[in-house]
């Protein structure tokens, strides 16, 4: 079963991280046109999940951690979890 695409803007901070980076980093437009992209894939991603069962990581974001990997050329997904934690620009 596939998971839902949940973002979840703010935890122990009344600022968003969006709020924190400024609007002309190009993170933020790659940001933009990814979730234009996977929004037109909504449609396929839900044909590929089975309807019953345990929900998955969705799949959004696991395609946009493979694309943080790859434009910052992070050596592995436990990197990655661990920028996650010091780096806002990636939230």
């Amino acid at each position: 079963m596939r998971g839902t695409d949940i973002h979840q803007e703010t935890l122990f901070s009344t600022i968003s991280p969006g709020d924190r980076v400024s609007k002309d980093h190009p993170l933020s437009s790659i940001r933009e046109m990814v979730n234009t992209a996977l929004k037109h894939l909504d449609h396929d991603f839900d044909a590929l999940y089975a309807k019953q069962g345990r929900d998955s990581i969705p799949p959004e974001k696991l395609l946009r951690a493979q694309l943080l990997i790859a434009l910052y050329s992070i050596r592995s997904e436990r990197l990655l979890i661990e920028q996650l934690d010091y780096n806002l620009l990636f939230r």
